[in-house]
């Protein structure tokens, strides 16, 4: 008899949850709330795979989904965007796919959401770089919302991780040195302060910055502040030793390493030495790829030898009111001046080869002003002493020579500058009502045109010097400089103009 009435009561109990399960599906189904203002909430803007890879491997992280409003809410679809190519896998309650139809939240509920990525950071960077993004796109009644994804997807040392784009970050040693000597290449992001350390980059350190445009939250009734984010910048208390070689230089470059990226400029910020920063050593070094090469401010100094600084949106290396010395190095594709010395300053460049083409500014400008205005009505001015000797300062314009002296009839010795057995390109400027002497200063020097024979190929940005290039033979020994930026060694009695030695086939 108990046998019986359980039998009966079974099929009765599923008849009735089947009922009960159908009118609340179709009373759910009539409240779905349609208002395409109606918005999810996500537990996190972004979902950060933080896990700094060493092997092939992965890593879970989860996000939940509300739904805030007092009616049930579906959501039409959720998928990838597809940046990654599918290097991301989601699992929506319970379900794994790539994308998802029709999922329901109850009214004032929540559901999770389970990611995985696996990535083998051994694998080129083509196939995995350095930060692999891509975002979760959810719609809702036509309305949509994304989630950021994040994960790391190369081996290195990321000093400031993606989260810090935007951010300022302090690096210090209480005066002591940190050498990052890892093998293994070295990623930042934001801007990275150091102060109170000596930064130490062994041969064949690989720095990539990551930059874009970044902005302040503006305070007090502020507007925000816009800026170009990936600096390196060095505090008073701060500066570098890096010590490239030729066979294994220094590199500071962009972190887009994709192949159409190889060649573009402005990508980051650049390196910037502020004021009081003392002690800076770059040798074997390149930067590429910027908005500016290195800045150089106000009773800061750097002293290059055999370095680079190519492919910029700016000027690749600003003196402002600094002390800059540099031995055989090349500034080539830069959308400003190759060199820039502002507002006075301590300059030497000693076998450089400066050339401008394709772009409207000078190789070199040299000023003692900083202007306040537009029209320079309102300046400060302070001294200005700047050699070049054996120095190319070459391209395509009829002037790659600008000087500014805010005050030619005053002081002398606030515009200080002389030219030694330099190959140039002028042609108003030695006219012009203050620059009348330029070749006096210029002595001697060899003033060029655009049909003589100089670089072997400007197009490929090829700049040694071709056979019958006017620059050969034409410098003059200077001590301690045996060798040019790419180890060749200069004749003793009579080396060549710029950074290059000419070497016959």
């Amino acid at each position: 008899m108990q046998l019986k009435m359980k039998s009966i009561f079974i099929p009765l109990l599923f008849l009735m949850s089947l009922i009960i399960g159908l009118s609340s599906s179709c009373k759910r189904d009539v409240d779905f709330i349609t208002d395409s203002s109606a918005s999810l909430e996500f537990s996190v803007d972004t979902m950060r795979f933080d896990t700094v890879f060493t092997t092939l491997g992965s890593a879970t992280r989860i996000l939940k989904v509300y739904n805030r409003n007092d009616q049930p809410i579906m959501i039409s679809n959720i998928e990838l965007e597809g940046r990654s190519n599918t290097r991301f896998r989601f699992n929506v309650d319970g379900i794994s796919d790539e994308s998802f139809a029709d999922v329901r939240i109850p009214a004032e509920d929540s559901i999770y959401i389970f990611g995985e990525v696996t990535i083998d950071p051994d694998q080129p960077l083509s196939i995995s770089p350095f930060v692999i993004n891509d975002e979760l796109v959810f719609e809702t009644n036509g309305n949509v919302q994304r989630v950021t994804l994040e994960a790391f997807g190369q081996n290195a040392n990321y000093v400031t991780p993606p989260s810090f784009a935007g951010e300022i970050s302090l690096l210090s040693c209480q005066n002591e040195s940190i050498r990052w000597d890892d093998p293994k290449p070295y990623v930042i992001y934001g801007v990275l302060v150091i102060d109170s350390c000596q930064l130490i980059l062994p041969a064949g350190t690989d720095i990539f910055v990551h930059g874009g445009i970044a902005r302040t939250d503006g305070e007090d009734g502020q507007d925000p502040i816009v800026f170009n984010d990936g600096i390196i910048f060095f505090a008073q208390n701060g500066r570098i030793l890096s010590e490239g070689t030729l066979d294994e230089p220094v590199t500071i470059q962009g972190d887009r390493l994709e192949a159409e990226f190889e060649d573009v400029p402005g990508q980051w910020a650049g390196v910037r030495f502020s004021a009081g920063s003392r002690g800076n050593f770059m040798r074997n070094t390149i930067i590429k790829n910027s908005i500016i090469g290195a800045r150089v401010d106000s009773a800061a100094n750097l002293v290059v030898q055999d370095c680079q600084f190519f492919n910029t949106a700016g000027a690749g290396m600003i003196g402002l009111h600094g002390q800059i010395k540099a031995t055989n190095s090349l500034f080539y594709n830069n959308g400003g001046n190759s060199v820039q010395l502002e507002y006075g300053g301590t300059y030497d460049f000693d076998y450089c080869t400066l050339a401008s083409y394709g772009v409207d500014a000078s190789a070199l400008r040299a000023t003692n002003v900083f202007c306040l205005d537009q029209l320079c009505g309102n300046f400060r001015i302070n001294p200005l002493d700047a050699t070049f000797r054996n120095c190319v300062i070459f391209g395509s314009r009829d002037d790659e020579i600008d000087l500014f002296n805010r005050i030619p009839e005053e002081d002398a010795s606030f515009f200080q500058y002389r030219l030694q057995n330099c190959l140039v390109r002028v042609n108003d400027l030695p006219t012009e009502e203050f620059y009348t002497d330029f070749f006096d200063r210029c002595a001697p020097c060899l003033n060029g045109a655009p049909t003589d024979s100089l670089f072997v190929s400007v197009a490929e940005d090829d700049y040694h010097l071709d056979t019958m290039s006017m620059a050969e033979m034409n410098a003059m020994p200077l001590p301690n400089v045996f060798f040019d930026l790419d180890g060749v060694q200069r004749d003793a009695t009579s080396p060549d103009i710029g950074c290059y030695e000419f070497v016959g086939q």
